[in-house]
């Protein structure tokens, strides 16, 4: 006769799911790019030590400007962007920079990866023109993670799991990388994006005056207007 304790048998319990994290470890120019483009060093770690295959990994980069201070030059090049500044407690809301796709190599424990980020210096642009007014210090980043991971299950199976919803990370972008990347794109100068029509009539002044640029004329007309 078997007693109860021996023919009591423990159903496995559930198996762990992967819950991987992510970090921003540093960002970099990419000298010599098509456009100016950053290059986010990342790093993804999974606590439970499955074999991951690979992660199909959106990251939403966020700008925070409530999370740094500005100085009085600095808020009166912000008036347009948010208003006085006794309405930034309303105004300075996150907006959203960009939106990356990128796959995760495979990898067990942890694994670094880069996510590329292609920006704009179209000062008509929101994010453009708020980085290009800070003189110094950091770009406040956080970056929101969604997305789908394939891993090995423990009986050999791949199985698929998502993202959990709260995955995110910080970072402070130095505003002296961005510029160095600008720069390296639009030495000693800048982008003004132009309607057809306007930039017609400009070109039309730029031969009437006889002026051998656009900056030049530009120039002209704005000694005129003063």
């Amino acid at each position: 006769m078997t007693d109860g304790a021996s023919a009591t048998s423990t159903a496995p319990g559930p198996e762990a799911r992967p819950a991987p994290s992510f970090e921003i470890l540093g960002a970099e120019a990419v000298r010599h790019a098509a456009a100016p483009t950053l290059h986010f060093a990342a790093q993804a770690t999974e606590p439970e030590g499955r074999e991951v295959y690979t992660i199909a990994l959106r990251a939403q980069i966020m700008i925070e400007p409530a999370k740094r201070s500005y100085d009085e030059e600095t808020k009166a090049r912000l008036v347009e962007l948010f208003g006085e500044p006794e309405r930034w407690g309303t105004t300075t809301r996150p907006s959203v920079l960009a939106e990356i796709d990128v796959l995760v190599p495979a990898f067990t424990g942890a694994t670094t990866f880069t996510i590329p980020f292609r920006s704009s210096f179209d000062l008509e642009l929101a994010a453009a023109k708020y980085i290009y007014s800070l003189p110094d210090g950091n770009v406040p980043l956080t970056f929101n993670f969604t997305g789908t991971i394939f891993y090995r299950a423990g009986d050999g199976r791949m199985q698929i799991e998502q993202i959990r919803w709260d995955c995110s990370a910080g970072f402070a972008l130095p505003v002296s990388t961005w510029r160095d990347m600008i720069r390296d794109h639009y030495p000693k100068g800048g982008w003004v994006a132009l309607e057809t029509e306007t930039f017609d009539l400009l070109a039309a002044r730029k031969a009437e005056l006889g002026l051998p640029s656009f900056d030049a004329t530009i120039a002209a007309l704005l000694e005129e207007e003063g």
